[in-house]
């Protein structure tokens, strides 16, 4: 080839480059610069040999198993804020929940780096890329998606709510559908809590944002390690903990699921909870009053706990604050408000009440 043929051909590709680039959304092109990035294991068990290891009769007497604990990726940009993001998943998720949104815009993980936060994207033990168990599990393959739409609050299946912000579509249904993942073991709220506590000892001090079912073990790490500074929980659906002796009666609802029960901790764990700024939102599609629909009805059942629930706190001269996103103006959101349409509205609120207590 030619020299003047070659940069004939180069010229050719930059023009295609510039008319390619003009077509893409210019937000698309601002720099994300990362100072900083890894991976690593925190906290979990060590099961023991029981015997000396012979290599030419390999016996499970003989060797290890290391299993338990979390799995998380980190990020940290340039000039990053004081105090880091753990973000903890639900029930049925992995960290990828909080990453590219099913319909590919950025989720909290990008926003809030741009944001200039660092951010720990956790597994919890037993899920993801924490697979690793030291209690056996069997992983049904069992069609349950129709089910999880209901209880997500995206709709009545197979039809969306009227004011969803969920991205509809057949295609960011498939992408929802196949992000989320079983579990290698049981669920344990006090493996996940001891191996979050790993977490912050790893990452320092920092804020623990939980979703759903991952909010009840946030509520014990906090009670564990000094490291977590503040908690933001999304959608607890479970393992709320009351002082001794100021459980609520169960909360009956209309779901599959039976009633709504919290749990109790002695008045000294509760009260670490009372000297760091919690706050719980919550999304749209909640009656106000019993429905016979199950899915509606359970997240009623649960609003009303976290509402008792940070009551109990603020009685006890905690600073805990339940945020129904709809009352705030924002409105049509799932089970999963950092991931829908509006998610760039859900994290303002967020980052406006993370100045609000001083925690940016």
């Amino acid at each position: 080839m030619s020299m003047k043929t070659f940069l004939s051909l180069a010229l050719l590709a930059a023009g295609m480059l510039a008319t390619s680039a003009a077509a893409v959304p210019k937000q698309a092109f601002v720099p994300l610069i990362i100072q900083e990035q890894g991976s690593f294991s925190a906290g979990g068990t060590l099961i023991s040999a029981k015997e000396p290891y012979d290599p030419l009769h390999p016996q499970a007497a003989g060797q290890t198993l290391h299993g338990d604990h979390a799995s998380v990726f980190y990020q940290k940009p340039m000039d990053a804020r004081k105090y880091p993001l753990v973000f903890l998943h639900g029930a049925g998720q992995s960290a990828r929940t909080w990453e590219t949104t099913p319909d590919g815009r950025e989720g909290f993980q990008n926003i809030f780096l741009r944001r200039g936060y660092s951010v720990y994207l956790v597994d919890q033990p037993r899920r993801g890329e924490a697979g690793r168990s030291t209690v056996s599990a069997a992983v049904e393959a069992t069609p349950d998606e129709q089910f999880w739409f209901g209880q997500f609050r995206m709709g009545l299946w197979p039809d969306f709510f009227e004011n969803t912000q969920f991205a509809r579509g057949d295609e960011a249904l498939e992408q929802f559908f196949r992000q989320m993942t079983p579990s290698t073991g049981s669920y344990d709220a006090g493996v996940i809590s001891d191996a979050l506590s790993a977490v912050f000892e790893r990452a320092g001090d920092g804020i623990l944002v939980t979703h759903s079912q991952g909010c009840g073990p946030g509520w014990l790490t906090a009670m564990k390690s000094k490291n977590v500074r503040g908690i933001v929980a999304y959608e607890p659906g479970s393992g709320f903990v009351f002082p001794e002796g100021e459980v609520p009666a169960p909360m009956a609802n209309a779901s599959s699921f039976g009633p709504l029960s919290a749990g109790e901790v002695p008045p000294a764990q509760f009260m670490t909870l009372t000297r760091i700024p919690i706050v719980i939102y919550y999304g749209d599609n909640i009656p106000a009053e019993p429905v016979s629909q199950p899915h509606q009805d359970y997240w009623r059942a649960a609003l009303c706990m976290a509402r008792l629930w940070a009551d109990a706190v603020n009685r006890h001269g905690g600073d805990a604050t339940v945020i129904h996103l709809p009352e705030a103006g924002l409105t049509g959101n799932t089970h999963f408000p950092f991931s829908d349409l509006n998610n760039e509205k859900v994290a303002e609120h967020l980052a406006d009440w993370l100045h609000e207590k001083g925690l940016d």
